[in-house]
């Protein structure tokens, strides 16, 4: 099955006769006839009506149900076509975990994308065990991950480290400094920052604590916290843009859980010019944060 074949049966249709198809086409109309009947023959239906005398074309039942096929085929063909255009060194493929994508990365991308106009950007949320995988597999240039782990395709880097705060909404007696002992663990809207942050939970409300919702997706955290006596513990870059929200309150949290570093992770032994480009991009963003403190 070819293109020409494809092309020669949407034509048809088209046209509404193979005279009329050939003629568009400009070739003969037994070359255009054979050409059908090569597509037919591979298939292995008839396509068409044929009866003495009709000049108009007349599918069969079948062949209005490939029309719709055709097209995609000859979409598909078109697009393989245009793939030779691309420069895959002009592709930067990164991910992030939800809370520095959502919070962090938004205005560093569009400061990249001006500066780097030529450069297409390819972006996925990517869990940190997911993003090492991609890394490993050559199919992602960058990531920016929160929990590590040893690979030896993969090189791991510290971007930045920010404090863990307490934000809530209008929980009875909180202060604007809050111990964990006093925090009712069935009001919390938990997310499971990383390995350190899990122990420093399980010690202060034990492996079983029932929290009142559990979330692995960042983007739903905004809309839960809109439920007056729920609370969070999320990095500052989180907290500083959460308590835009007047409903919401910051706290310091005494014995609060150790500093979440967030580290890059890029292909060893690989070159990548975007790679620098877009981290003086996030080391600009970060100077402006005072809550981070950027390793970069």
């Amino acid at each position: 099955m070819t293109e020409l074949e494809i092309q020669a049966f949407l034509m048809v249709v088209k046209a509404g006769s193979i005279t009329a198809a050939a003629q568009q086409l400009y070739v003969t109309q037994p070359a255009l006839s054979r050409r059908i009947h090569a597509l037919e023959a591979e298939l292995g239906y008839s396509l068409m009506e044929r009866k003495k005398g009709m000049r108009s074309v007349e599918l069969t039942l079948r062949g209005k149900a490939f029309v719709t096929v055709a097209e995609k085929m000859l979409a598909v063909w078109s697009e393989a076509k245009e793939l030779a255009q691309f420069d895959s060194s002009k592709i930067f493929h990164i991910s992030s975990v939800g809370s520095v994508s959502t919070y962090i990365l938004p205005p560093v991308f569009l400061r990249f994308m001006k500066n780097n106009p030529d450069c297409r950007l390819v972006f996925h949320n990517h869990h940190s065990r997911e993003a090492y995988e991609y890394i490993e597999n050559r199919q992602t240039d960058m990531a920016f991950i929160s929990d590590t782990q040893f690979s030896r395709a993969v090189e791991t880097v510290p971007a930045f480290r920010e404090k863990m705060l307490l934000i809530s909404n209008e929980v009875p007696g909180l202060w604007s400094e809050v111990h964990p002992s006093t925090l009712n663990v069935n009001q919390e809207i938990r997310l499971p920052w990383n390995p350190e942050y899990d122990l420093w939970h399980d010690y202060w409300f034990g492996a079983n604590a029932v929290s009142k919702v559990i979330l692995d997706q960042m983007s739903l955290l905004e809309d839960l916290l809109n439920e007056k006596n729920t609370w969070a513990v999320v990095p500052a870059s989180v907290a500083d843009k959460l308590t835009q929200n007047e409903q919401i309150t910051l706290h310091q949290l005494l014995d609060a859980p150790s500093d979440r570093i967030i580290y890059y992770v890029v292909p060893k032994n690989q070159k990548n010019e975007y790679v620098q480009k877009l981290l003086s991009d996030l080391d600009s963003a970060l100077q402006k944060n005072t809550t981070v403190e950027s390793f970069l």
